[in-house]
């Protein structure tokens, strides 16, 4: 078995006996299933900074320069943007949103694990009204310094602007930093600064820029953002999906919602490690809700049923080492 599987069965296994013992009572949005027919290969989230409770989201590939947003209280589509300026996407991997309100799209996957010599980045500003409509998107080449390579997980930090890609590796891969501002006039290179030690799928920030999330098919990881110098922190509760490759914080930094592939996908909202106190029902004072990772907060449900499905889950794993 391959160090990564190793580590994947570890969060798996962990995460499967650790149920929340109660839903949150706190500030966030609750999840949501998408709805519209369109939407079939899930492969990014972002929540909207300009729309309450709004997600953007896109599919992975053979679908068009589009981007959609989804209400969250209703699971329906209330605008599909399409991108003007740019060529045609190959193979759209991961969306964040920037601290201007501006979407970049990451058209950022390689299937083939170092086909393309380049990839492309696009940014465009969040429509300030939602309904279907054409926006004009900057189209940016992208390399990496150390050659060619697959990647799903774009993160542009909330702070700073910087725009920063996770590869996807099976044994773990790296964090990459691209330059202090995207330019037009030329290839963007981004280079390792940290390893991460995930099969990574997408990433978010926290709203407010001092921890990454990074989800992978079987688990995730939180880890200190520590002005890029990431330290691993704890395990996320990532939810078993059939092919989870979207992650995002809510708004409000509370909860961290995840995506999945498929028609009628289901997004799934766990709380976000250290969530704001939210205030007791019952007394009326402040109190912490379970972290997502780690022990506290969540009562322990063990059983064979639950082992079971995980070690299948994981087996099943190995057909999507190729998956878009």
């Amino acid at each position: 078995m391959r160090r990564s599987f190793a580590v994947l069965a570890g969060v798996l296994l962990t995460g499967a006996c650790a149920l929340p013992a109660s839903a949150a009572d706190g500030p966030g949005d609750q999840g949501f299933t998408l709805k519209d027919p369109r939407i079939t290969e899930s492969s990014g989230l972002a929540a909207s900074h300009l729309h309450p409770g709004v997600y953007w989201t896109h599919n992975d590939s053979s679908d068009g320069p589009y981007i959609y947003a989804v209400d969250s209280r209703t699971g329906k589509t209330v605008a599909r943007i399409t991108l003007r300026g740019i060529g045609s996407p190959r193979d759209v991997e991961a969306i964040s949103i920037g601290p201007h309100d501006e979407i970049y799209v990451g058209d950022i996957g390689d299937n083939m694990g170092g086909k393309w010599p380049y990839v492309w980045i696009y940014r465009l500003p969040e429509p300030k009204e939602l309904r279907d409509q054409t926006v004009t998107a900057t189209q940016y080449v992208v390399k990496y310094a150390n050659g060619p390579r697959d990647a799903e997980s774009l993160i542009v930090h909330p702070k700073t602007g910087r725009v920063y890609i996770i590869d996807k590796k099976e044994d773990g891969g790296h964090l990459y930093e691209g330059p202090a501002a995207l330019s037009t006039s030329g290839a963007n290179i981004f280079r390792p600064v940290a390893p991460v030690d995930l099969w990574a799928t997408d990433a978010a920030f926290s709203p407010d820029g001092r921890q990454l999330a990074v989800r992978g098919y079987l688990g995730g990881i939180l880890y200190d953002w520590n002005g890029g110098r990431i330290k691993r922190e704890g395990q996320l509760d990532v939810p078993l999906q059939g092919q989870g490759e979207g992650v995002s914080y809510s708004a409000d930094g509370t909860r961290l919602l995840y995506s999945s592939e498929g028609a009628d996908s289901e997004v799934v909202a766990k709380d976000a490690p250290d969530r704001p106190a939210a205030k007791s029902p019952s007394s009326g004072t402040g109190s912490r809700s379970g972290s997502s990772y780690g022990s506290g907060g969540y009562g322990l449900k063990t059983g064979a049923v639950v082992v079971a499905v995980a070690v299948a889950a994981l087996f099943g794993l190995r057909r999507l080492r190729r998956g878009s």
